[in-house]
């Protein structure tokens, strides 16, 4: 059974861009309550540690450079079916390949600029969610 819960990120080319306040409403728009929600700025370590699953990959380091180079915006969603449904919304993580009107093919710059991240399954939403916050910083 899907769950109700989904973890996000705008990324530091949309929150550079301003264009946090237009994700932001195109996510409640899309049926999504937002539980939790804050603004930081990853260390380069914190990074490291968030996408530490893809430590082997070629990308890793440039990943966990890019995300440490400015402020996000990190948030748990709720809605019915709320990973398979955000990522719908969010579209493909290359821009060029992503559906009309979605987040990415709107506000990316490129594969690695693209604006948002969105959890791949359930259980990386709960992980990801519980790396930003505590059961005290959620509501409902």
């Amino acid at each position: 059974m899907a769950g109700n819960r989904t973890f996000t990120m705008i990324k530091p080319d949309a929150f550079e861009a301003g264009n946090s306040g237009a994700i932001l409403k195109m996510i409640e728009e899309a049926g999504f309550k937002i539980v939790a929600m804050k603004a930081t700025q990853l260390t380069p370590e914190l990074a490291g540690k968030f996408y530490e699953v893809h430590k082997e990959r070629p990308f890793y380091k440039d990943l966990c450079a890019y995300m440490s180079s400015g402020p996000i915006i990190a948030a748990i969603l709720e809605k019915d079916n709320a990973v398979e449904d955000f990522r719908t919304l969010i579209g493909a993580t290359n821009p060029a390949n992503a559906a009309e009107g979605t987040i990415r093919k709107i506000f990316a710059k490129s594969i690695e600029a693209n604006a948002v991240h969105g959890s791949d399954s359930d259980e990386n939403a709960a992980i990801e969610g519980s790396f930003y916050f505590s059961q005290t910083e959620r509501v409902g």
